[in-house]
């Protein structure tokens, strides 16, 4: 990283020795692989971590949550053999569609191929491009060739995700490297008794952990879904006599792990109801007298408006449904 990404890193020298704050997470990777021997029956050998990284991006380049000089990346460092290579490939792939699925988001790929400044030998690289390539047409995937844009290390793909309002987001990448095992001198015992050279996968799903929030937000326009608002419900109380009832609402969702909160404000339930929405809380329950003598929630969501009255337990069983099935929709109707 020193001879390729110097420009890109913060230094700084001590006492005549150079000193720098990692930009990558994958040399300690790398050092945590060396702690010990490792025979073939272990590979592949999956190690994941969440790493901060710093670089040094031109001012200029910044941009909110989606281009920072410090942020938080979920790395991970699969160690193989040359044969294990495609499956690998295609577990991360699937991993991937798990996650970005779960967030109603769809992706692009691109295959980004061998740059001008690289290392290692060109059979070596036209080697790892076509088993990118083959993975994930073996899975029915399309992509587009990135000429020259790969790791300096080797091939890659990188999968851009696309946002509700059509804009393109490059998060998560699997990146094949031949050499860095060479360089760190990264070995494993073979079935033949023998040293072998490993070879390694770089992945991240979310990349920046930073940017991926900020794709997130910008696709659901801060409207998150149940699942995910930090505020699931907010309870609102119409009058001074409801704000006891209110309360053990309240106290009910949050003993089912909901996120809730009360509004006990002396203002018009109008007035609640519009600051709820406008904070894009999924679900309210107003509580008024009738309300509480009924025993029953009134229920507006988000989207839906006005869903009516029900007992509370029933609106609590739908909505527990609707969070750990993890639903983009709302699953709390009429």
């Amino acid at each position: 990283h020193w001879d390729h990404y110097k420009d890109n890193m913060y230094t700084t020298v001590i006492d005549g020795e150079d000193y720098a704050i990692k930009p990558m997470n994958c040399p300690g990777g790398m050092l945590v692989y060396k702690t010990e021997p490792h025979s073939y029956r272990e590979l592949p050998l999956r190690m994941a971590e969440l790493g901060l990284v710093h670089r040094h991006e031109l001012s200029g380049a910044l941009h909110g949550l989606f281009r920072v000089r410090c942020f938080t990346q979920d790395d991970a460092h699969i160690f193989m053999t040359w044969d294990q290579m495609e499956q690998e490939i295609q577990n991360v792939v699937r991993l991937f569609d798990e996650v970005y699925s779960t967030f109603g988001l769809s992706y692009q790929i691109e295959v980004s191929t061998m740059p001008e400044d690289h290392i290692g030998e060109k059979e070596t690289w036209d080697m790892a491009t076509d088993t990118l390539k083959r993975a994930i047409e073996h899975m029915g995937k399309t992509y587009v060739i990135n000429e020259g844009d790969g790791a300096f290390y080797g091939p890659k793909l990188d999968f851009h995700l696309s946002d509700s309002l059509g804009r393109t987001w490059q998060c998560g990448t699997i990146q094949l490297d031949m050499q860095m095992p060479e360089r760190f001198d990264l070995e494993y015992v073979g079935a033949d008794g023998e040293k072998h050279r490993p070879v390694m996968i770089h992945r991240v799903v979310l990349g920046s952990i930073e940017r991926f929030i900020g794709v997130i937000t910008e696709h659901f326009a801060g409207a998150f879904p149940t699942w995910l608002a930090p505020v699931q419900v907010k309870v609102l109380a119409m009058t001074d006599r409801t704000h006891e009832a209110a309360r053990q609402i309240a106290d009910s969702l949050d003993k089912l792990g909901i996120r809730v909160e009360t509004d006990l404000r002396n203002e018009k339930i109008g007035f609640k109801i519009r600051e709820a929405q406008m904070q894009r809380i999924p679900y309210m329950l107003i509580i008024g007298d009738k309300e509480v003598e009924n025993n029953v929630v009134a229920v507006r969501s988000r989207k839906g408006g006005d869903l009516g009255t029900m007992p509370l337990a029933a609106f609590e069983e739908k909505l527990m449904g609707e969070v750990k099935t993890r639903s983009i929709s709302e699953c709390v109707t009429k």
